[in-house]
C-alpha cells in the first residue's frame, strides 16, 4: 500500500497567482505529475488548500488531486474554509486501508494560526483506537510537537500534550504526518514517529527565530510506503 502527502498547496482563485516565491497552481501541478510517477494507491492532503479562502482554489486542487486516479483525502488547515473544501470532496474521519487504518483529525481552530483539536475529537479518537486494533497512521494539519523553528512552534497544535496522553495507551498507532511547517521534518515521541511535509507552495527555513522562506528548497511530497506493520517513507522533491 502506497500513500502519498501532499501539504501546503495555498492555491489561489487566480490560476497564474503568484505567492512569494513561485506560481502556486504550477508548482502543485508539478508535484501531482511525480506523484502519479510513483503510482500511489491514496493521496492525504494535509490543509492550508487554499490562500484566498474561495471555492475556485479548491475547485483548481480537487482538479488536481483527480488526475492521480486514486482515492484522496484531505482535511483543512488554518488558511482553509472547510465549507467550501466540502462542496468539492468530503471530509472522512477515517479511511480503511485493509491491514492499516488512518484517522484523519481536524485541528484548525477558526480565525486562528495555531490549532487545538478539543476534548470531543480527542475522545472520539480514543474510541476509534479501542474499537480496532489494527496498525493506525494518524493525520493532521498542525505539528504535534516543536520542530525548532520559534516562530512556528508558537502556532502549533495547542493541545500536543492531551493528544500524546489520548494515543499513549493504544500501541498500534505507528505514526503521525502533519502539513503546516512547509518543510521535511522527522522525530519521534516514544515509539510513535511523527512526520511533516514539504508544500507543493514556498518552502519554510527551518530552525529559524522568525518567519523566512527556504529560497534553496523545492516544493515536495511525501511518500509512505505500508508493508505488514512497517511503515518506510521518504521525501521526494520536484524542479520549477
Amino acid at each position: 500500500m502506497r500513500l502519498v502527502q501532499i501539504s501546503d498547496c495555498h492555491l489561489l482563485a487566480d490560476p497564474k497567482g503568484a505567492s512569494r516565491k513561485g506560481f502556486p497552481l504550477r508548482q502543485l501541478h508539478a508535484v501531482v505529475e511525480r506523484a502519479r510517477a510513483l503510482r500511489p494507491d491514496v493521496l492525504l492532503v494535509t490543509g492550508d488548500i487554499a490562500q484566498d479562502e474561495t471555492s475556485v482554489a479548491y475547485r483548481h486542487a480537487s482538479e488536481a488531486f483527480a488526475a492521480l486516479e486514486c482515492p484522496w483525502f484531505w482535511i483543512p488547515g488554518n488558511h482553509d474554509q472547510p465549507e467550501l473544501m466540502a462542496e468539492w470532496q468530503p471530509f472522512h474521519e477515517e479511511v480503511d486501508l485493509g491491514e492499516w487504518r488512518v484517522l484523519l483529525l481536524d485541528s484548525r481552530i477558526s480565525g486562528q494560526p495555531g490549532g487545538e483539536l478539543g476534548q470531543r475529537q480527542l475522545q472520539r479518537l480514543a474510541s476509534q483506537l479501542e474499537a480496532d486494533d489494527r496498525p493506525v497512521l494518524v493525520a493532521l494539519h498542525h505539528p504535534p510537537l516543536d520542530v525548532g523553528s520559534v516562530w512556528m512552534d508558537a502556532i502549533g497544535l495547542k493541545d500536543r500534550d492531551a493528544l500524546w496522553q489520548t494515543l499513549s495507551p493504544y500501541p498500534q498507532v505507528k505514526a503521525l504526518i502533519c502539513g503546516h511547517i512547509h518543510q521535511a521534518f522527522a522525530a519521534w515521541q516514544g515509539m510513535v514517529a511523527v512526520y511533516g511535509c514539504p508544500a507543493t507552495s514556498d518552502q519554510f527555513l527551518a530552525k529559524s527565530h522568525e518567519f523566512a522562506t527556504d529560497e534553496a528548497a523545492r516544493p515536495g511530497l511525501r511518500v509512505i510506503d505500508l508493508r505488514g506493520e512497517a511503515l518506510s517513507t521518504w521525501v521526494e522533491r520536484v524542479d520549477i
